[in-house]
């Protein structure tokens, strides 16, 4: 089943946060628990690790654009996945 990777909650109060730099291209494959994000808030810039493992299928939030938390912001899946259900 493909999953979906959500702007995380950064702490409490946070309601937004903007994608600082994808340490991964759409297409690679990636494994769940490396780096796949650099995240930045009003205080802080943290990097997220993967959820699942398979392919970033698709990255739906380019690199600056800021975005509320909870929010899909990629898709990991495995080769041949149907994902099309998961976009939002």
């Amino acid at each position: 089943m493909a999953n979906r990777f959500v702007m995380p909650k950064l702490g409490m109060g946070i309601t937004e946060a903007s994608v600082l730099k994808w340490l991964k291209a759409e297409g690679e494959m990636v494994v769940e628990g490396e780096p796949l994000v650099e995240i930045e808030t009003a205080k802080a810039i943290e990097e997220r690790a993967a959820t699942a493992s398979g392919r970033l299928v698709k990255i739906l939030v380019a690199e600056g654009e800021v975005v509320e938390v909870l929010r899909t912001i990629a898709i990991i899946a495995k080769d041949g996945e149907d994902y099309r259900a998961l976009l939002d």
